[in-house]
Order: C-alpha cells, then sequence, then structure tokens
C-alpha cells in the first residue's frame, strides 16, 4: 500500500481527507503542522505528499521548499484556497506537483494523488534502471537486462564459454545472436586468437567456397593472388556462421569435412592447412527438421544449444535497453515520459532489440519525437500493435505534450503567445508545461 503524507491544521477537513484516501487504497499519515510533517517525511518513506498552503507554523510554499531538498524525488500536491492559486501557480514552477482549490471533488484528489504515486513509482523505478546501468560489469556490459531469462542466458553462456565445444544459437531477427556468439569468445580459452564473424545469407554461392575456403593465385578467373579463407584465417579461435540454415548444400559436405577432420583446402590448390576451430552457428529454424539442411551437419554443430529470447519476453529489459541505446547517442538524454515507457511496454518489437535501438536514437536526436510518434511510423503490417491496448489518455497525453511543445518551439518560447495560440489560460499551461517536463528555458533563442 502506498504511503501518503497528509498535512491539514482543519481537523475536520484532515479527518474526512485521510478517511477518503484511505477508502481509495491508501495507507494516510496526517499532520496538523508542517515541522511534525517534515520530521515524519525526514525518517520514514511516502511516495506522495499533501499539504494545505496557509498552515498556522510554516507557509506551504516554504513547506515545499523544505520537502524538495529532503525528498527530491517524491511529488507534493498543494491544497489552496481561492485566494491562493496565484502563489500555486508559483509553486509548480518551483517544482510541485500540482494544486486542487478548495472545495475539491474527493475523486479529483484520489485521481491526482493515485497520478503522483505512479509518477514517484516511475521515478524510483528509473533510478533504479540508471543504478543497473552505472554498475555494469563482465558479461552484462554486452548482454544487457535484468529479465530472469537474460540472466540466466548469461550463466548458460558462461558455463558453454568454458567447454570447447560447437554451439548452436537459435533466437529471432534482431534478437543480438553476434553478441551471445561474441560472448562464447570472450569468455572462452579462444579469447586471444580471432573471432570471426560470417553471414552465410549475405554471400552469392559463387563466392560461397572462396570465403570460406579461401583460393590460391589463378584457381579462377580475378583471383590474381592467393586469399586465406575464413575457417583459415579463424585458426585456433571461433568462427561464428549466422544464418546457417543458408548455407548451400554444396558447402555443407565440405564444411562437415572440415570440422571431422580439422583441415581446409584453399580453392584450386592440394595443400591441406590444419585448423583449430570452434564453430558457433546461428538461425532462426529448426536446423534439425530444416528440409534443405544436412542432418550429419547439424550432429556435428549441436553440441551445445542456446535459445535467444524475443524481445517480447523479457520483462521490462525495453525500458532499460532504451535508457541504455539514448544514452549512447546523446550525453544530454531525454527522459522518457510516462506515454513513451507505456508504448514502449505495450509495443510488441517484432524486430526485437535491433528494432528497439533504432527507435531509441530516433528519440535522442528528435526531441519533438514521441516513442508512440516513431512507432506509428512503422510498417503497416506492425502499426496495429502500437496503440492497441494503450489507454486513451495515455495516447492523449502523448499528442497534448507534442502539440505544447510545437507551439512552444514556434514562438521560441513566448508563453503569450503560446497561450493565446492554445487558447488556454496562463494556469493551465503552467500545470501542463510541468506534467510534461517543458521548460520555457529550452526554447528561448539565445
Amino acid at each position: 500500500m502506498q504511503r501518503i503524507a497528509l498535512i491539514e491544521d482543519d481537523a475536520i477537513v484532515r479527518q474526512a481527507t485521510s478517511q477518503w484516501l484511505q477508502l481509495a487504497g491508501f495507507d494516510v499519515t496526517a499532520f496538523e503542522v508542517g515541522q511534525d510533517a517534515l520530521n515524519a517525511v525526514e525518517q520514514g518513506d511516502f511516495q506522495t505528499i499533501i499539504t494545505d498552503v496557509r498552515l498556522p507554523d510554516i507557509d506551504g510554499v516554504e513547506l515545499l521548499g523544505r520537502f524538495k531538498c529532503l525528498v527530491p524525488e517524491v511529488p507534493v500536491i498543494l491544497i489552496t484556497g481561492h485566494g491562493d492559486v496565484d502563489m500555486a501557480v508559483k509553486a509548480l514552477q518551483q517544482g510541485a506537483y500540482d494544486f486542487i482549490e478548495k472545495p475539491f471533488d474527493p475523486e479529483r484528489l484520489s485521481q491526482t494523488v493515485s497520478e503522483a504515486v505512479d509518477k514517484h513509482q516511475s521515478g524510483q523505478d528509473r533510478i533504479s534502471r540508471q543504478s543497473y546501468l552505472d554498475n555494469l560489469k563482465g558479461i552484462e556490459q554486452v548482454l544487457i537486462g535484468r529479465s530472469k531469462v537474460m540472466c540466466e542466458l548469461r550463466e548458460q553462456i558462461q558455463k558453454v564459454a568454458s567447454i570447447d565445444t560447437n554451439v548452436i544459437i537459435y533466437g529471432e531477427t534482431g534478437c543480438g545472436k553476434e553478441l551471445v556468439a561474441s560472448c562464447l569468445h570472450e569468455f572462452s580459452q579462444r579469447k586471444p586468437h580471432p573471432f570471426v564473424p560470417l553471414n552465410c545469407g549475405a554471400i552469392p554461392e559463387n563466392l560461397f567456397e572462396s570465403e570460406l575456403f579461401g583460393h590460391e593465385a589463378g584457381a579462377f578467373t580475378g583471383a590474381a593472388k592467393r586469399r586465406i579463407g575464413k575457417l583459415e584465417f579463424a585458426d585456433k579461435g571461433t568462427v561464428f556462421l549466422d544464418e546457417i540454415e543458408s548455407m548451400p548444400l554444396s558447402m555443407q559436405v565440405k564444411v562437415l569435412r572440415t570440422l571431422q577432420d580439422n583441415i581446409v583446402e584453399r580453392v584450386g590448390g592440394n595443400q591441406q592447412q590444419n585448423v583449430d576451430l570452434r564453430v558457433v552457428s546461428a538461425s532462426k529454424s529448426d536446423l534439425l527438421n530444416h528440409p534443405d539442411f544436412r542432418q550429419d551437419l547439424f550432429y556435428r554443430l549441436n553440441v551445445a544449444q542456446l535459445h535467444l529470447p524475443p524481445l517480447s519476453e523479457r520483462e521490462d529489459d525495453a525500458l532499460i535497453l532504451f535508457e541504455h541505446f539514448t544514452q549512447e547517442a546523446n550525453s544530454e538524454t531525454r527522459i522518457a515520459s510516462e506515454a513513451d515507457r507505456y508504448a514502449l511496454l505495450s509495443y510488441a518489437w517484432p524486430g526485437n532489440v535491433r528494432e528497439l535501438r533504432n527507435v531509441a536514437i530516433r528519440f535522442a536526436l528528435d526531441e519533438s519525437l514521441t516513442v508512440g510518434d516513431i512507432l506509428a511510423c512503422r510498417p503497416n503490417s506492425v502499426t496495429e500493435s502500437t496503440t492497441a491496448g494503450i489507454p486513451l489518455a495515455v495516447q492523449v497525453q502523448s499528442f497534448e505534450r507534442k502539440v505544447i511543445h510545437d507551439a512552444l518551439v514556434r514562438y521560441q518560447g513566448r508563453i503569450n503567445d503560446v497561450m493565446q495560440d492554445l487558447d488556454l489560460p496562463r494556469r493551465t499551461l503552467n500545470q501542463k508545461m510541468v506534467r510534461y517536463a517543458l521548460n520555457r528555458s529550452d526554447y528561448v533563442d539565445s
């Protein structure tokens, strides 16, 4: 249950408000004076603070400032009389979450408190994610994520890496199969020697043999000099065969012989070269039941298997990875809004981590775009999943933030012009700018 601190000197209002919030599911601790609340907040763990502006011992705005020093991450909601609205607007500019005028609708208070609690939790979650990113080490620096499946995968990789054997990696496109293969090499005894990646689906069939095995000078038209093939170059190291299901059948026989006899023979040559290889293969389809893949080669490669989970099965790893990629793209990282985070968690990510990285980079480079805007530009085949299941309120917030942002850009931060253009009272515009973390100073043309 979320803990709420309520400061109200009127006993009747204090009791009624406490009871209403308790019925709404909050754990309320009520105080008559500001100093008692300060002492309790300093000692306790509160998710939101509600305070009247007029208190017998401390002015509400001063109290706000002291709370912001003590617990800057905790939202503060002000309750004001009609004559205190100008003061409350100033308080918003100083960091208050929101203000509610007396007499207030209890339903509105509950809704505002619920939103403030969610904001606090989101902030705490972000701090936790940032702490995780700041303390990455070892294999976590390459394979980032706190989900259970990723923790288990990293353990499996480190175990398999220590065993000098061939491995098949299964996973959807964009899951990071090459990163996993690289980790298998980096955490093995073969680390001092080459790691050689090769995408079997990207090599023309007529060049495949030369690419893998190399060739002697004059072996075919255009072979002006000897060339060492990928398998020979990877001697004592690791060769990574991505999309191995695309390997031509004629090459599968020759690769099988290399694995059985530990030898390669260059095209156009007669001399056999001894090689010591670890082969890591990757596929997005079941090789054993693939109609164009030799079973004898499969059994030679399939000593160990690793299965990469799609991003959609990795809990909140999308948020961690998104923040990691935005930080890589922009040192002054944009902070994702609640609507952005919801869109990230709701999207199906058919392109997995690769697609997420592209979205994060675009988000970091263009401050006028929300995550929802970017996802809406995805191909039509996945557009339906962009907003499916996302509450209308969240979609409206995303749109509203963009409209205000565009107006601020258009008028270079001139608030009066923005108010007139959008037909908004100053108080409403100030509230929305605070809610969406839009600062006038960011738009003033210097």
